[in-house]
């Protein structure tokens, strides 16, 4: 029977090369905090997860709130060693442990279960080579190839810093003996921290295996300490997203110009354009088209769909063949029937528009259900706020609403009824014929227009 996974991920640090008041971890990359992209890796290999926490913990645990993790406070920040130690006193003997790091938001499943593989009879900890290993901590083998120690910059002489393979900081150990190793670490070092990295020397020295696997793709491995590194790591993230969405049948215009901060799924023969953002869950049916400069947050567009540029769409519902836009608003409960045209400076928030029904230009639709083939004239508005509640309006199929209509809610349109332009309707519509709310028409002849005194220094 194999061991129980404990992961330790370590979350306490301040970040201060961040220069920011903002917990380091809670740094978005993607969309999402940087430990979020850390606790999605984990997830799979099924063990529990235990995050500690210092600088900023309560932000933390708020901005993970619900999440199936345990959280350690770690009072005084005294070095990874000092970290996992405080996570250890729940983490049963016979378990092996996976420590991360919160601030290393790439790593994947498949890396992080090729090192437990790995190292299933000892120790493993995960390397990289690098170019410049400025900074990290160098792995040190003898003559045979076999890990010796690990050894941080601060305390390194010129030979052990020349050296280009350095520790990520991503490491595995049984839990028995890494409890007895931690309980022997020593402060006397160059940062008067308890370093987790001791272990290694601890392990060799008991005859314990251990073994360095090397990741071939630095970026996986890549922490964030300042602002540049984040905006490197974004860049990064964003190639390989848009990859993806490539990969799965869509055309981007240029991969370098979409901004991808959630979980979109595409169907065949979709096209974006430049400057769109994806926040959250979108789902772009095939053949569905977005123009440039959009953004869509928990967005789903039908098949066939076109979004033309400048449209902002929250928590909307496009059907197919529908249209949006230009410079179109949908709000949270938005739903597009297929067919459907909103167009330009039309706002629509929690309401329903049936199937080939057109609001073209100029119109906010609010707590709203709309039919089937109803037309919606320019400046059209549905009043639905009193000051203090909401209300509802019920436009029936193949209306016929005319410019700068004025519906007070709650109100009914009956089917097929034409609302004359102009008109502010605050009774029920009965279906068929024409209904006009107009003040009539007058001329008041030789009428003069109010006119200002004139200043003595003004010109004539």
């Amino acid at each position: 029977m194999s061991a129980p996974l404990h992961v330790v991920i370590l979350a306490a640090g301040r970040g201060r090369r961040m220069r920011s008041a903002r917990p380091k971890v809670l740094h978005r990359l993607g969309g999402e905090p940087l430990l979020a992209h850390v606790l999605r890796a984990a997830a799979p290999l099924g063990g529990r997860i235990h995050v500690v926490h210092g600088h900023g913990g309560e932000a933390v645990r708020a901005a993970f709130d619900g999440a199936e993790v345990a959280w350690v406070h770690q009072r005084e920040q005294l070095g990874t060693g000092h970290a996992v130690a405080q996570a250890l006193p729940a983490v049963p003997d016979e378990a092996r442990v996976l420590v991360l790091c919160g601030d290393v938001p790439l790593i994947g499943t498949a890396t992080l279960r090729a090192l437990l593989e790995a190292a299933a009879d000892g120790v493993g900890v995960l390397t990289v080579e690098l170019a410049d290993p400025t900074g990290y901590g160098r792995i040190v083998r003898d003559a045979a190839g076999r890990v010796r120690a690990i050894v941080e910059e601060r305390d390194a002489d010129e030979a052990v810093r020349a050296l280009r393979e350095v520790n990520t900081g991503i490491l595995t150990a049984p839990a028995s003996p890494l409890r007895r190793w931690l309980g022997a670490l020593s402060r006397d070092n160059a940062q008067g921290e308890y370093y987790l990295t001791d272990i290694v020397g601890l392990a060799v020295a008991e005859g314990v295996p251990v073994t360095a696997l090397p990741c071939a793709d630095p970026w996986e491995v890549a922490g964030v300490n300042d602002r540049a590194q984040l905006a490197a790591l974004e860049r990064v993230l964003q190639r390989r997203r848009a990859a993806a969405l490539m990969a799965a049948g869509a055309s981007l215009a240029d991969p370098a110009r979409v901004e991808i901060r959630g979980e979109v799924t595409v169907g065949r023969d979709v096209e974006i354009d430049v400057g769109v953002v994806l926040e959250g869950r979108v789902v772009l049916g095939e053949g569905a088209r977005v123009g440039p400069f959009c953004v869509l947050r928990d967005t789903e567009v039908g098949p066939g769909a076109v979004v033309e540029a400048f449209c902002h769409l929250e928590g909307a519902r496009i059907g197919a063949e529908a249209r949006v836009g230009p410079y179109a608003r949908l709000r949270p409960g938005a739903e597009l029937a297929e067919a459907v045209h909103v167009g330009n400076f039309v706002e629509v928030k929690n309401a329903r528009l049936g199937r080939a029904s057109k609001a073209n230009h100029l119109a906010y639709l609010g707590d709203a259900e709309i039919g089937a083939r109803v037309n919606i004239g320019a400046g059209t508005i549905t009043c639905n706020y009193d000051g203090a509640r909401k209300h509802r309006t019920v436009i029936e199929d193949e209306a016929f609403i005319g410019s700068d209509t004025q519906l007070v809610a709650p109100v009914r349109v009956g089917r097929g009824a034409t609302v004359g332009a102009g008109s502010t309707i605050t009774r029920d519509v009965p279906p068929g014929g024409l209904t006009l709310s107009r003040v009539p028409q007058q001329t008041v002849p030789h009428w003069q227009r109010p006119r200002k005194d004139r200043d003595p220094g003004e010109r004539g």
